[in-house]
């Protein structure tokens, strides 16, 4: 069984949580077991835990953010002993890239990254297809790992191997009670919770629509782009070939006369003041742990019912560049 070690910052452990729901299939195939710092037992030394683990474990994953590069302890303390036993060949470093941060130029900037190509997590519009490359990719490593150290017949260690062994029993283990990693209980989100999740959604829109608009001139310059804050919600966009209009939308936080939920962003292919004129709804929507926006026209699009921020920017998007990629 392989030991996997998870380096993180407290921000990202929503993320860490989803991540090892999606490795629970190789725990109960007993290929893995999971260690993370809320493992550590109320009274045990922080430090000497983690060191023990991290000395221990097989495979070590560094969870990647921003913050994951600001802490001083995940960079100084846990990402270098890790990097020290990858290159001795002691365990398998994988760096696993939750949000888009400048990670290429850090010292695991050169290991191959996971998602495929090293694609921040909450860039994908469905997480789960995510955390779903992750944990194929840990499963390879896994069995890679357990060849590596498996004895090679007629060698002094197969002989060995093959002798009786006496039973070692680590005072450590001894006095640590066998436990579930399965510990999640239902969040419960608030009213706060829910209308700052749309809110905050809605003004990453516009920003990513304004940036996708700008790079879109930058890299085509027969396209212009024309981007507008109406106010506080409601945004438009729109496209120009050569002078001439090819694609427009209005973007909306809730009803701007009452008509829809505050908890709701619409988007019509026109540029428009009526908010109950629109080609496509956001909804809020959750989950036992996470906040999410599902589209009214998933089915028919095909696409994923739970959008994070990311994931609603590309979907909407997409919408508007659709007339100028047929």
């Amino acid at each position: 069984m392989a030991s996997v070690f998870f380096s993180y910052t407290h921000i990202d452990e929503s993320l860490r949580d989803q991540l090892e729901i999606h490795l629970s299939l190789m725990k109960r195939e007993g290929l893995i077991s999971a260690w993370h710092d809320r493992r550590i037992i109320a009274g045990d030394n922080l430090d000497d835990s983690i060191d023990e683990q991290l000395e221990k474990a097989d495979i070590i994953l560094l969870l990647v953010s921003a913050n994951f590069i600001a802490s001083e302890y995940c960079i100084a303390t846990e990402m270098t002993r890790a990097l020290e036993r990858h290159k001795a060949g002691d365990a398998r470093v994988i760096p696993v890239i939750l949000r888009a941060c400048d990670w290429h130029s850090a010292p695991f900037g050169k290991l191959n990254a996971v998602p495929t190509d090293g694609r921040p997590v909450t860039s994908w519009a469905n997480q789960d297809e995510a955390f779903t490359d992750i944990a194929k990719s840990i499963r390879k490593a896994v069995a890679a790992t357990a060849s590596a150290a498996a004895p090679k017949v007629g060698t002094a260690s197969a002989a060995r191997s093959s002798a009786p062994q006496p039973a070692v029993v680590e005072p450590s283990a001894a006095a640590q009670l066998p436990r579930s990693s399965n510990l999640r209980v239902k969040h419960e989100f608030s009213d706060l919770d829910k209308d700052t999740f749309v809110s905050e959604t809605f003004d990453f829109l516009a920003r990513f629509f304004e940036g996708s608009l700008q790079e879109l001139e930058k890299r085509h310059g027969q396209f212009q782009g024309r981007f507008s804050r109406i106010d506080a919600r409601r945004f438009t966009a729109s496209i120009y070939k050569d002078g001439k209009s090819v694609s427009q939308c209005t973007v909306t936080h809730g009803g701007a006369f009452g008509g829809h939920s505050n908890r709701e962003i619409t988007y019509s292919n026109q540029i428009s003041s009526h908010a109950n004129s629109y080609n496509e709804a956001l909804t809020l929507t959750e989950d036992s742990q996470t906040l999410y926006l599902k589209p009214m026209m998933s089915m028919a699009r095909g696409v994923s019912e739970k959008l994070s921020d990311t994931g609603a920017a590309e979907y909407l998007w997409s919408m508007l560049i659709e007339p100028i990629q047929r």
